[in-house]
């Protein structure tokens, strides 16, 4: 490599890619009977936000462990030398907001537009782990939104799914803006971070095994009937009702894997939370222990307080928040300060 290759590799301004959270719901099913296993359920969230700055450089070069794991993939899938990034915000790690996927998406379109490259994430997200059940943080990476998935054909995806790289990022079977209006509660309880790698493989591969083909009948029911026409005709009363009922049908799958519909103490604080007027709708977001409370503007004191109220009734600490849907997807561009 030349001396001036080098230099315009190490003289380029940094990008920045800044994405959202997202809400999980739950699946569509988890049966073996039926033709499709998984379909997830989700939103993509204003807040909290991951943010990266990335600059091309001639290794691989991170200060953040698992951001320095991704960059060293996202350069050897896109063939390039390396990165130097930064993570300047991230999401909190294993919560049920989807930091992994998030992180490894932003590092990926990061290190892919710092050299000038597409990034195509949606395409090379199985190749970083990511978009193998559930597609709802890949779409809402690439569009925000309320996002439900076409999940998986049955026979290719069993009890074991397949290895990193050999599955597609499921479909986007619907795909709504959600109105500006919307609020959602976050209530971020001080608990055990939810499950993740191994450890979540082989409790859907159990819950896989397990489940009941009449629950996914049902939860087919509320989402054709109930949750799509709510997010739809824009009614967040209905559409809170709707994903709380998938959320607790998905629990039924769950329950012998995190002791109950949802893992403790997030069955205290969603039933704090869904008694009051404030909140529409409550539920746990994919392993928790983030529990979800669906608001409106109007609303949005009044549900921070129930919030608030639900973890001092729960006798745990923690972290309220209201935040803004998210209707785009991540924001990728030039930065003015080197990384």
């Amino acid at each position: 490599m030349s001396d001036d290759t080098h230099a315009r590799r190490t003289d380029a301004p940094a990008v920045t890619v800044e994405s959202g959270a997202r809400l999980h719901f739950g699946f569509g099913t988890l049966s073996l009977a039926h033709e499709r296993l998984y379909g997830a359920v989700g939103v993509g969230l204003d807040a909290p936000r991951v943010r990266l700055r990335v600059a091309p450089a001639d290794a691989v070069e991170s200060d953040h462990g698992t951001a320095r794991e991704y960059t060293a993939r996202a350069c050897d899938l896109l063939g390039v030398d390396g990165a130097r990034v930064a993570v300047e915000a991230e999401l909190p790690r294993h919560m049920g907001l989807g930091s992994g996927t998030q992180l490894a998406l932003a590092t990926l379109a990061g290190v892919a537009r710092a050299h000038d490259l597409d990034p195509t994430v949606r395409d090379r997200a199985p190749e970083l782990g990511r978009g193998g059940r559930s597609g709802v943080g890949v779409a809402t990476f690439e569009n925000g939104g309320f996002v439900l998935d076409a999940g998986h054909p049955t026979g290719r995806f069993t009890t074991d799914r397949p290895a990193d790289g050999d599955w597609t990022v499921p479909a986007v079977a619907a795909r709504h803006r959600v109105p500006d209006h919307w609020r959602f509660l976050l209530v971020i309880p001080e608990a055990d971070p939810g499950r993740a790698g191994d450890d979540e493989d082989s409790a859907i591969r159990r819950a896989v095994e397990d489940a009941d083909p009449a629950v996914a009948d049902r939860v087919a029911g509320v989402i054709q009937r109930r949750l799509l026409p709510a997010v739809a005709e824009g009614s967040a009363e209905r559409f809170g009702a709707a994903v709380e009922e998938v959320g607790r049908l998905n629990g039924a799958w769950f329950a012998d894997e995190q002791g109950g519909v949802y893992r403790p103490p997030v069955g205290d604080i969603v039933a704090e939370i869904g008694d009051d007027p404030a909140v529409y709708g409550a539920g746990q977001s994919s392993w928790g222990p983030v529990v979800y409370g669906v608001t409106d503007a109007n609303r949005a004191d009044g549900a921070r307080e129930a919030g608030a109220d639900a973890l001092a009734a729960a006798g745990v600490d923690g972290e309220v928040r209201v935040v803004r849907p998210r209707n785009r997807g991540a924001e990728i561009g030039a930065d003015r300060h080197n990384a």
